[in-house]
C-alpha cells in the first residue's frame, strides 16, 4: 500500500489542525491487485520437451509455460503431494517526462510466491484448497516521489518489504460445487470489485478502486495487505453467483497511524480488534457453465455484470471539522477531527464483449466500466471513482496472446475535504488550491514474447494531479499535468 500525501500542511505553514486532518484523510492508500499468477497443476505443463541436465529447461523455452520448467524436479515432487508452486517477477521502469513535483524515472519490482495444496490430490479430501502467498517488493516509488497523484501510476508500487500476503483455506460444498467457503487471511482485490478487462492495465486504479483505497482504514484489505475473515460464494444457477464476506475492519491495528505498511511490515500481525468490514456482491455472467453453443450459432458476446456494496463499522475522522465543531484550519481548533461511526459504498462493474472477428474468435473487442460512490462526504476524502475503457485482443493478426487497451480513471474529492481547503486559504490569507478531482488516461500494449514472458509498454496522462494540490517547489502553483511513460515485464518462473 502506498500512502499518498498530496500535500504536507506542516510545510505550507497553515497550522497543526489542518495537518492532523490531512494525515487522517490520506491514511488510506492507492493500491491495486498485482498481475495474476498462473498456478501449475498439471505436471505436463512444465515437463514436456525438457532435456536432461541442470539447464535442460532451456530446450523448451519457446513452449513451456514457465521459464524454469520443472524447477529441476521440484514441481514434480511437490505435485505428488498435491502441491503447486508459482513464482512471478514483475519489473517496470516508469518516468514522468513533464509535470509532477519533479521529473525523473524509477524502477520498482514485485516478486510473488504462491504455494497451494489440493487436498484431494494430497490425501483424498474432495474440494479443499489451502493457499499461502508471499510478496517481495523492491525498487523505488515514482508516484510517491514524483507524481503526488491520488490514482497512482502502478499497481505494484508499495513499501519495500518481504511480507506474507494471503493465508487461507477454501472448501467446496453441495452438488456441482455450488457453494464454497474461504477462511483466513485474504486480500479482497482478488475476488471483489474486479473487472477482468481492467486488469490488463498498469495504473493502480484498474485493480482496487479509488474509493476504498482512500476511504477504508489502511486502504482496506488489498495488495499488499490482507485481513482475517470468512468469504462465502454461492451459485444457485449457472449464470448467477453471490459473494459475501466479513473481515476485520482494518488490515492494521486500530491504534496504528501513518503508513499502514509500516504498522504491519511483515504481514503477520493479524489484527482482530476493532470493527468489521462486511461486503456482498452479485454477479451475472453469460455464457456460463452449462450453456450450449450449436455449430450454426455465432460465438456469444461474453459479458459479466457485478453489483455490490461494503460497510465498515470502524470510526472515521471528519474531513473538515474538529470535535468542537470548528474548522480544522481554524487556529483555535483542537486539531482533533470529529468522529463518525461506520462507512459504506455501493458499486457496479460491467465487462462486455462487443465485437468478434468472424475469421478468428481470438480477435475480439471488449469494453468495461466500474463506478463506485458514497454519500458520506463528511467522513470520506473521495466520494466517487470511475474506471472505463476498451481492450482489443489480438490487435495484430496471428498475435493471439497480445492485447491493446485504452482506459480512463476519475476520482472526485469530497465536498467536505474541498471545503477544508477553502477554509485553509481563508485562514492562511494566501494562495492555497481547492482540490476537486483527478483524471487520467492510459494506453497500453501487452506483447507475449513467450508463454512465460510478457513485455508491456505503457503511456499515461494525468490531469490535475492530486485533485489540484500545491506544488512544493512553487507555492504559487498547483502540481502540473503529467505524462508518464514506461515499460513493464512479467516473467513466470
Amino acid at each position: 500500500m502506498i500512502r499518498t500525501v498530496p500535500y504536507e500542511p506542516s510545510r505550507w505553514g497553515f497550522g497543526v489542525a489542518a495537518a492532523c486532518v490531512s494525515a487522517a484523510m490520506w491514511s488510506g492508500a492507492a493500491i491495486a491487485a498485482p498481475p495474476p499468477v498462473t498456478i501449475p497443476v498439471d505436471p505436463d505443463s512444465f515437463q514436456a520437451g525438457e532435456g536432461e541436465g541442470p539447464f535442460g529447461f532451456m530446450n523448451n523455452l519457446t513452449r513451456s509455460n514457465f521459464l524454469l520448467g520443472d524447477m529441476w524436479g521440484l514441481r514434480t515432487v511437490l505435485s505428488r503431494y498435491g502441491l503447486s508452486l508459482a513464482v512471478q517477477e514483475t519489473s517496470e521502469v516508469l518516468g514522468n517526462a513533464n509535470g509532477g513535483v519533479r521529473q525523473g524515472a524509477a524502477y520498482d519490482g514485485l516478486t510473488q510466491m504462491i504455494l497451494q495444496l489440493d487436498t484431494q490430490r494430497a490425501f483424498g479430501l474432495y474440494g479443499g484448497l489451502a493457499n499461502v502467498s508471499a510478496l517481495y517488493v523492491h525498487g523505488s516509488n515514482l508516484s510517491a516521489e514524483n507524481l503526488a497523484t491520488l490514482q497512482t501510476a502502478s499497481g505494484i508500487e508499495a513499501d519495500r518489504s518481504l511480507r506474507l500476503w494471503e493465508l487461507w483455506y477454501q472448501q467446496k460444498f453441495l452438488d456441482e460445487n455450488r457453494l464454497d467457503v474461504k477462511v483466513g487471511q485474504q486480500s479482497l482485490d482478488q475476488e471483489f470489485m474486479v473487472s477482468n478487462n481492467a486488469l490488463y492495465f498498469v495504473n493502480t486504479m484498474f485493480g482496487w478502486p479509488m474509493v476504498p483505497s482512500a476511504d477504508l482504514p489502511g486502504g482496506g484489505p488489498a495488495y499488499p495487505l490482507s485481513a482475517l475473515g470468512v468469504r462465502f460464494r454461492w451459485r444457485p444457477i449457472n449464470q448467477l453467483t453471490f459473494l459475501a464476506g466479513v473481515f476485520n475492519g482494518s488490515p492494521v491495528a486500530v491504534n496504528s497511524s501513518g503508513d499502514s505498511q509500516v504498522a504491519n511490515p511483515s504481514g503477520t500481525t493479524f489484527p482482530t480488534h476493532g470493527g468489521q468490514l462486511a461486503i456482498a456482491e452479485m454477479q451475472y455472467s453469460y455464457p456460463s457453465l452449462g450453456n450450449v453453443v450449436y455449430p450454426d450459432e455465432p460465438v456469444a458476446l461474453a459479458r459479466t455484470y457485478r453489483l455490490g456494496m461494503w460497510y465498515d463499522t470502524e470510526n472515521f475522522a471528519d474531513q473538515r471539522f474538529d470535535n468542537t465543531g470548528l474548522s480544522l484550519a481554524n487556529p483555535a481548533s483542537t486539531g482533533t477531527p470529529g468522529n463518525h461511526r461506520g462507512n459504506y459504498s455501493i458499486y457496479a462493474v460491467a465487462d462486455q464483449m462487443v465485437w468478434i472477428w468472424d475469421k478468428d474468435a481470438n480477435r475480439n473487442l471488449s469494453v468495461f466500466g466500474r463506478v463506485m460512490g458514497t454519500p458520506e462526504a463528511d467522513r470520506n476524502p473521495v466520494t466517487l471513482s470511475l474506471n472505463a475503457g476498451f481492450v482489443l485482443h489480438q490487435p495484430l493478426q496471428y498475435r493471439n496472446d497480445d492485447t491493446f487497451g485504452v482506459g480512463v480513471g476519475y476520482a472526485k474529492v469530497s465536498d467536505r475535504a474541498s471545503a477544508l481547503d477553502q477554509d485553509t486559504a481563508n485562514f492562511n490569507g494566501s494562495f492555497f488550491p481547492v482540490r476537486r478531482s483527478e483524471t487520467f488516461v492510459e494506453a497500453t500494449y501487452q506483447y507475449q514474447a513467450t508463454p512465460w514472458w510478457q513485455i508491456q509498454p505503457d503511456l499515461q496522462y494525468v490531469f490535475n494531479p492530486g485533485g489540484g494540490v500545491l506544488n512544493p517547489n512553487n507555492p504559487n502553483q498547483r502540481v502540473g499535468d503529467e505524462v508518464v511513460i514506461g515499460v513493464r515485464t512479467n516473467i513466470l518462473f
